[in-house]
């Protein structure tokens, strides 16, 4: 049966709202979890489904109260910015889906640049690998890195010169083996994860805030057979 009426449209609103509360904390935790687990500091699309999830929250407390008090203005200003928010998650979910490696490592290289030392001292670490793409990058060089002598593929007796020279690098060295593969070669299914798991959950929850849109029109029409019929616009 189709719920029509002013208490089921109450109750479906206020309910869906609920659901958007739980679901924000579901997209701020799972593309929170994609930055983490890749050490980017720059994906920038995955940033922007943590920003929806946050203002998310903040609507589905504001259609919670309009829901409750069958409040006009606030059910008006939730129902577009419901829709503007939901092109906002669509686009940025879409755009995650779609992006391909190529655009995947150009984001993973601006992180790279941008992160500080200790960031990527850590992602050397976690991950066991020597600089981003190129290990002879050394020093201020913002494409550079820390000191690779403390990971563990430079722990070995055969340690190659990514392990032990931090300047003065010759064309004998560039031509030496390095023990150590490249954190862009150990990051790559971390960062594709990040991206395709995140946007998934964005783009299947978008289409939830579609039907929020539809109830809040339905529901904003209705009249509430407790109140007094003159005071209804």
């Amino acid at each position: 049966m189709v719920c029509g009426g002013f208490q089921c449209s109450k109750n479906a609103l206020a309910a869906l709202n609920v659901l958007y509360i739980f679901v924000s904390f579901i997209l701020i935790g799972v593309a929170a979890y994609g930055r983490v687990v890749a050490i980017v500091t720059n994906l920038t699309l995955v940033g922007g489904i943590i920003a929806c999830g946050v203002f998310l929250f903040i609507i589905a407390l504001i259609g919670l109260i309009g829901a409750i008090k069958h409040h006009q203005v606030l059910l008006f200003f939730y129902m577009i910015i419901l829709f503007l928010l939901f092109l906002l998650q669509f686009s940025l979910a879409c755009a995650c889906l779609a992006i391909n490696e190529d655009q995947q490592e150009q984001f993973a290289e601006n992180g790279w640049r941008l992160a500080s030392n200790q960031t990527k001292e850590t992602v050397q670490y976690k991950f066991d690998c020597c600089g981003f793409k190129d290990w002879s990058i050394q020093g201020d060089n913002p494409s550079g890195h820390p000191p690779c002598g403390g990971i563990q593929c430079c722990s070995g007796g055969n340690a190659g010169p990514c392990c032990t020279k931090t300047s003065n690098i010759t064309e004998a060295d560039l031509q030496a083996m390095c023990p150590c593969q490249t954190c862009l070669t150990a990051l790559q299914n971390e960062i594709h994860s990040a991206f395709k798991i995140t946007g998934g959950v964005g783009l299947f929850f978008s289409f939830t805030e579609i039907i929020g849109v539809w109830i809040t029109i339905r529901f904003r029409n209705q009249k509430d057979p407790r109140a007094n019929p003159s005071s209804f616009l």
